[in-house]
Parts: C-alpha cells; structure tokens; sequence
C-alpha cells in the first residue's frame, strides 16, 4: 500500500510543477509580445535618426567627428566599456550562460570596464570575483526608452572624456524564432561603413543645409543613435529572456508528460499487483476452508 501511495503523491507533486511550468510559459508569451510591440512603435525614431546619419554622409564625405573611428587604427589605447545585458534570474535555458562567457573571454583580450544589466549577472561576476562598474544597478525586467537613455548617457560621457576608447554591448540577438545567439556589437567609435547608402535609393537631387555644421549636427544625433542601440540591444535580450523561457518551460512540460506517463504506468503496475494479491489472498482463504469444511 505504501508503494501506491508513494507514487500517487509523485503524481501529484509533477502536476502541481507542471501548472507552474505552464502558468511561467503563459506569463514569458505574454512579456515577449508587449516587449516587441514596444520595440516597433519606437523603432521609426531611430530608423530616422540612423536614416539622416546616412544623409550626413552622403553629403559630406569627409566629415570628422570624435564619434568616428580613426583612419587605419583597429586597437585603440586605453579601456574598452562593455554593457553586458543578462537576465534577473534563471530558468531560461542557456540564455545567461552564453553571454556571461562571451564577457569572460572579452574580459581577457583586452583592459575592460563591465557595466551590468541583470541580478543574474551581477551574482556571477561578484561570485567569480570579477570586477564591474556599480554605479547603476539597471533590471532586466520590462526595459525602457528612459533607462536605455540613463544608460547611453553613462557611457558616451565615459567616452566624451577619454576614460573609454570603445563601447560595447553584449547581448542575445534573436536570430529566429527557436535560434538566438550572444552577440557582441560596437556602438563607438562607428566607421562609416556602418552606415552603408543600398544602392536602390535614390540620389540626392536637392541640396541639404546643415546648421550650424555637418559635424554639429552629426555630433548631436549621436547620443539619440547611442541611446536607441542600447535601447533595442534590452529589449532584443528581453525577448530572448522570455523566448528561452518559454522554451524551458515547454521542455518541462514535456518532460512532466514522460514522468506523468511512467508514473501512471507504475501505479498501474502496482495496484494491479495488489489486486492480484487480495484475489490470492482470497481464493486461498476459500480453498482452506473448504477442506477444512470436508474434514469434518
């Protein structure tokens, strides 16, 4: 008896996880499609502001800025700043794990500065000892256009003064809907490469004005480019957060099915063999009786 008791609170137990499982894979769908609904109704401001960096360009060729990378230079001198963007917690697959290794192995090739989105990854890098910038402690939970502004403001003053020589940010790019990856991507310096005119669209045909500079006005947009990467690299990470949660999730789900199976399966087993011993039981009881009956 205590065999099919035993396997009946089992039972149990993987059903009660499995409406968790199944109520964190609702709650996952849910984010992911708020945070990319969030992400397309700004997406026009920032295609706009990349669309005229491209006009300033296209204008003047041999424009300078601070922004730019230096002509025939890859290794610049001084500190690289890295934003690594994680989540708050896990049960989301391998999603934390890859970016946390790609910041270990950029942590080696060269002096860094690490600025860290996620309690994930703030637990980790106090817990290995490795050492990162405290003074903004940023949730991964529901990014923002104001929180990515704070962000991009840090940093690009960091840059302003000479402290940083380049800015990262290593994010989970969604590559499709079941494939995603840690991606590594340069904000500054920029080449102008990075804003490469598609050979469909068309030429200026109309002269540009550009008060009170070409480079002023270049330099002006920068922070508004600066602030819509950092924005749409959050909510690309966030989406992906959930998507490898939703994953997990189903892969739980399945896997409470298997056990559900196995269980059922075993108790089956086992109460059948109960039955089958009472029936014995029985039989032999009335089988003894009944020669002790004909004795008499």
């Amino acid at each position: 008896m205590s065999d099919i008791r035993e396997i009946r609170m089992h039972m149990e137990s993987v059903r009660d996880t499995k409406k968790v499982t199944s109520a964190m894979y609702m709650i996952a769908a849910t984010k992911m499609r708020k945070a990319k609904a969030d992400l397309d109704s700004t997406r026009p401001y920032f295609d706009a502001v990349r669309a005229e960096i491209k006009r300033v360009f296209r204008v003047d060729t041999t424009v300078e800025s601070p922004y730019l990378y230096p002509a025939g230079e890859h290794d610049l001198p001084g500190d690289y700043a890295y934003l690594i963007i994680t989540a708050d917690k896990g049960l989301a697959g391998a999603y934390n794990s890859s970016v946390i290794k790609e910041a270990e192995r950029l942590s080696k090739e060269h002096a860094s500065r690490f600025f860290v989105i996620g309690e994930f990854g703030r637990h980790y890098f106090t817990g290995h000892g490795i050492p990162y910038e405290k003074d903004f402690l940023f949730t991964a939970q529901n990014p923002t256009l104001q929180r990515a502004r704070v962000i991009a403001a840090r940093l690009l003053g960091l840059y302003q003064r000479g402290e940083v020589s380049k800015i990262f940010v290593v994010y989970t790019d969604l590559k499709t809907g079941v494939y995603q990856e840690a991606h590594v991507g340069r904000i500054l310096p920029f080449h102008r490469g990075d804003f490469v005119i598609p050979k469909e669209e068309k030429k200026i045909t109309k002269p540009f004005y550009f008060y009170p500079s070409v480079s002023e006005v270049l330099d002006n947009m920068v922070e508004s480019y600066v602030a819509g990467y950092v924005y749409s690299a959050m909510v690309d990470s966030f989406c992906c957060e959930q998507n490898s949660r939703m994953n997990a999730m189903d892969e739980a789900n399945s896997n409470a099915d298997e056990l559900l199976a196995e269980l059922k399966t075993a108790y089956n087993h086992e109460r059948q063999g109960k039955i089958t011993k009472e029936i014995t039981e029985v039989s032999s009881g009335a089988k003894a009786l009944a020669r002790k009956k004909h004795k008499k």
